[in-house]
């Protein structure tokens, strides 16, 4: 993983497409297990790595022998179990770069899954974490497809890359050399940089910007890829963290092309906090890897745990999105807001907000330091918009003065799952918000009300961005249940909007 420069880099903003429904709007419970991959053969590979780079000076930098030898050691291996691999060449800093393509035969390829991993190290040591832990980890993976003689539904492609620690040559060379029809055929990036970093913390790109922060969300699909990861890491007892498309490694040239991206991060030079040594062990204050970029980042800078656990998590996402993707899900309740569809507002007779109750209507934009209300729906005219009006200042129509809900119709659930809820939204408010103010989604059943999600405010600026949220509704199988969405400005003279469209529940 390289260096982060001064300048943050910015995201297009341009989406060309969101994955396909067998992928982009599928369950978050995945169709099948997939395989466990042998740590002992991942260390194996990280083995052949550090041999490498002892021979080779002490690295596998870009321009170096060791690099080289690197690729010639994993193109080998893919060779003998039956890839079509390729060497893509380009020039950077006065010296010859490689990227390294191995294509798996069959599936399809108008709808082609890349798993990548930058194979260089920096000059100062012989990379085994950064990134030979990603590189051996996909490697495994590769072969595991080999032995078992899959054919998949998605065309399969893996990639290291070249020169990333350089600036991410390698892969913005690859994606820059793709044609508009060669870059419209890659359904998903799949990214795995230091997956086995010593004191690890256990990270999910961010791809629907549910931590608001940062660059936003990926292209649009980003965040199923996020969501089938989140669920072979909670399927093992594993909390996760988001990590910002920082771009800080190769998911950047994908993303900037508008192909969603996933991947998993263990951590680099980022210290790690009593919170996350509480859930996840290790050392608080200290690094998730003390040897990052430097000559220590040997095999003995690897947790092998982590490592092992990122192993399976990339074949369970392989197997899930590539090799037998799950069905397309059945639709059981839809709304995009573009007609009344019996959506009640304060249905309790309990809501305090004085303004900005939840209307459905054509939102007009709003700023204060940044976007708040947004003048732009996900789909069509209207969305669920707390007071739609924009006013002479920004805090005209915003909510004030306490709770404002609006809850969907009665939707009749089917008898059995899975089930899941999907829904578009924001929060914005100003530095003068505190954890007071929030944003959530419950569900009302026979039970009682059970909240889905909620996103609390902070004594800090937070600008209007449409992401995506999904949650399971098995659990109310056969019931019939009503959403809720509920803003909340409960902080002193704070300026609180939110927004909600394109409503969705699927089985399957």
């Amino acid at each position: 993983m390289r260096i982060p420069r001064i300048i943050p880099i910015l995201l297009t903003a341009v989406v060309t497409a969101a994955l396909t429904a067998t992928t982009g709007a599928g369950p978050a419970v995945a169709a099948v297990p997939g395989p466990n991959i042998p740590l002992t053969n991942v260390k194996a590979h990280l083995t052949q790595l550090q041999s490498i780079a002892t021979a080779n000076g002490g690295n596998r930098a870009h321009g170096q022998p060791g690099y080289l030898a690197s690729v010639n050691y994993v193109r080998g291996r893919l060779d003998a179990a039956g890839y079509t691999t390729a060497v893509q060449s380009f020039s950077y800093g006065g010296a010859t770069g490689y990227n390294l393509i191995a294509d798996w035969p069959g599936g399809d390829t108008t709808n082609t899954v890349i798993v990548g991993a930058h194979l260089d190290s920096v000059a100062a040591g012989p990379g085994i974490n950064d990134n030979g832990s990603g590189s051996a980890a996909i490697l495994e993976v590769a072969l595991e497809v080999a032995r078992q003689g899959i054919t998949p539904t998605r065309h399969l492609r893996f990639a290291w890359w070249g020169a990333e620690e350089r600036g991410l040559i390698g892969s913005d060379f690859y994606v820059d050399s793709l044609n508009a029809a060669a870059r419209a055929n890659i359904e998903a990036y799949y990214n795995f940089d230091m997956v086995g970093s010593p004191n690890p913390g256990y990270f999910l790109y961010d791809g629907d910007n549910s931590d608001g922060t940062g660059a936003g969300p990926g292209p649009a699909g980003s965040a199923q890829l996020e969501a089938v990861l989140a669920e072979y890491f909670t399927s093992i007892g594993v909390p996760t963290e988001g990590t910002d498309f920082d771009g800080r490694s190769d998911y950047g040239p994908f993303i900037a092309a508008g192909i969603p991206a996933g991947g998993t991060f263990t951590g680099a030079e980022g210290r790690k906090t009593a919170a996350q040594a509480s859930k996840w062990g290790g050392s608080s204050g200290v690094a998730y890897d003390v040897c990052y970029h430097r000559s220590c980042d040997t095999t003995t800078n690897i947790n092998d745990t982590a490592l092992d656990r990122n192993a399976d998590a990339i074949a369970y996402a392989v197997w899930n999105v590539a090799v037998s993707p799950p069905a397309p899900p059945a639709t059981v309740y839809s709304d995009t807001f573009e007609t009344a569809t019996g959506w009640t507002a304060n249905p309790a007779g309990t809501d305090t907000a004085t303004l900005g109750q939840w209307v459905r209507g054509d939102p007009a934009a709003t700023t204060s330091s940044g976007a708040k209300q947004l003048g732009t729906t996900v789909s069509g005219t209207n969305d669920l918009v707390t007071g739609a009006s924009a006013g002479t200042a920004a805090g005209d129509f915003d909510v004030d003065g306490g709770t404002t809900t609006i809850q969907s119709p009665a939707i009749t659930l089917p008898a059995t799952g899975p089930l899941n809820l999907s829904f578009s939204w924001y929060l914005a408010h100003g530095s003068n918000s505190s954890s007071a103010d929030s944003f959530s989604a419950a569900v009302v059943h026979s039970g009682g009300t059970t909240t889905l999600f909620t996103q609390a405010g902070a004594a800090s600026n937070r600008n209007g961005a449409w992401a995506t949220r999904t949650a399971s509704l098995t659990a109310y199988a056969g019931q019939s249940v009503r959403i809720v969405f509920r803003a909340v400005d409960a902080s002193t003279a704070s300026l609180v909007e939110a927004g909600v469209d394109d409503v969705r529940i699927t089985r399957g």
